[in-house]
């Protein structure tokens, strides 16, 4: 009798508040509105910084991760992860593509004061994400081996990547879930919860990366569940964000109900994002299928390293171009040409600036950065030039970033598309498996500030005559 009541009382409880969910009004905070009025450079500041310091956690996270399994497991684990993450972050990618797509038009919504539009699109990229990402998992865990192989799995790296995979796999949805709500966190003003969702499960992951590879001797089975608890714990977290007052979009369960038009702009927005990880999932497959070819399993670990200090050396770069996207697209939503132009100018501006200073650090400190990943003689005597080589073009990467960034968050596919494709897709893959025909393993990391260069100029230019519209 006494479970009954329990049951029809919470059931009762379920139902008041899924029709709270399905009928609450627009809260639209003064948070939401300052992104139109307050000065440019505060505001850049005021949504990089968290964005920054959210990239960076996560980067160290990325970083440790290594570091733990190099030192703890071996290099092939190393290699392992390598092969294996891209795999992830492909899957995860539809939510962020989501994200980002729909966070476009989510900003461009709020600047126009649509908030009913806000609402539906917030509603579809939640049905979308999940669908979408639950899919991909099922297929991913039943096409295991031929997805490994094809992303380079080969001699001693199959068995460590196939144990990690298995592993990682189930945490996918939820780290999917979160990449897809971290732009729309930064779109309603809310920058420092963005940050929020990426510094929690990189915290659980380093501790629980030594709790299970280090105490508990899991090896790779350990550090993939470390991981995939981490990503549960960012996608519970940005859940119980939107539940919560703090967030100016709720989840409506009438807005779960596809609209077409919605998703269509969703899908021609947030494509470009998702398009970019599935290029640079083949590239990955290209650049360690060359890599194997011309150096072994050695060079892929080489390949891992210089991988983890770019997430972690490019992080202000990167902040950058995520705080200057809700800046741009409200602006643009609320036909400000004048503030549209200033935040591209700004971000430019303070990107370059960052990206003058993390080219010099790798320039004086080669060896001391990969000495911090591994002692293998090995690794330190042929990581280092190839990071030095890397990196020449860091100082001009800004200017591609946030062109691209600057066509999406304005709601232009095509010319999103296009510009965000440019290094990876256009230049990158093709150098990959040109230039080392002639100059060997070197030739891989020549391709890299080449395709930078390249990419920046065309970016440049796009840019310039975009800059020269008096309106926008």
């Amino acid at each position: 009798m006494k479970a009954n009541f329990f049951n029809i009382s919470f059931g009762k409880l379920f139902l008041e508040r899924l029709h709270l969910w399905s009928n609450q009004k627009p809260r639209m905070n003064k948070v939401v509105n300052e992104l139109g009025t307050e000065k440019i450079s505060k505001l850049l500041i005021k949504q990089a910084v968290p964005a920054s310091i959210g990239i960076l956690v996560m980067s160290l996270n990325m970083i440790v991760d290594t570091i733990f399994v190099g030192q703890w497991i071996g290099i092939m684990a190393i290699a392992a992860i390598t092969v294996v993450l891209p795999i992830a972050f492909f899957i995860s990618s539809v939510g962020m593509g989501i994200g980002i797509g729909g966070g476009s038009i989510i900003s461009r919504a709020l600047g126009a004061k649509n908030f009913d539009k806000a609402f539906k699109t917030f509603g579809n990229q939640i049905t979308l994400t999940v669908g979408l990402s639950l899919l991909f998992v099922l297929l991913g865990t039943y096409f295991c081996f031929p997805i490994l192989q094809l992303f380079g799995a080969n001699g001693d790296i199959v068995a460590p990547a196939t144990e990690y995979f298995h592993v990682v796999i189930y945490g996918v949805p939820f780290f999917a879930f979160a990449m897809m709500g971290n732009p729309i966190i930064r779109a309603v003003g809310q920058p420092k919860f963005a940050m929020y969702t990426m510094i929690i499960p990189a915290i659980a992951n380093i501790l629980l990366d030594i709790l299970f590879i280090k105490i508990f001797d899991w090896g790779m089975y350990g550090a993939g569940l470390a991981t995939t608890i981490s990503y549960a714990t960012s996608g519970l977290f940005v859940l119980g964000f939107f539940l919560s007052s703090k967030s100016s979009l709720s989840i409506q369960v009438k807005n779960f109900v596809l609209d077409f038009k919605i998703v269509k702009e969703i899908i021609s927005l947030g494509g470009v994002t998702i398009v970019r990880q599935g290029t640079i999932s083949l590239l990955i497959v290209i650049l360690n299928y060359t890599l194997f070819k011309y150096g072994g399993e050695v060079s892929i670990a080489i390949y891992g390293i210089i991988n983890r200090v770019m997430m972690f050396a490019l992080f202000p770069v990167l902040g950058v171009t995520q705080g200057f996207l809700p800046i741009a697209g409200f602006n643009y939503g609320a036909n400000d040409a004048k503030r549209v132009k200033e935040t591209i100018k700004t971000s430019i501006l303070y990107g370059t600036g960052v990206a003058l200073l993390i080219f010099m650090g790798i320039v004086l400190f080669p060896g001391d950065i990969v000495r911090i990943f591994t002692e293998n003689c090995e690794l330190l005597a042929k990581t280092p030039n190839a990071l030095l080589i890397a990196f020449l073009a860091t100082p001009f990467i800004t200017a591609q970033l946030i062109g691209s960034a600057y066509f999406q968050a304005a709601g232009k596919a095509g010319p999103a598309l296009f510009l965000t494709l440019l290094k990876q897709g256009v230049f990158l893959i093709p150098l990959v498996y040109i230039l080392p025909q002639f100059y060997g393993i070197t030739g891989v990391w020549m391709s890299f500030p080449i395709a930078d260069i390249l990419a920046t100029s065309i970016t440049v230019l796009y840019l310039r005559r975009e800059l020269n519209k008096t309106t926008v």
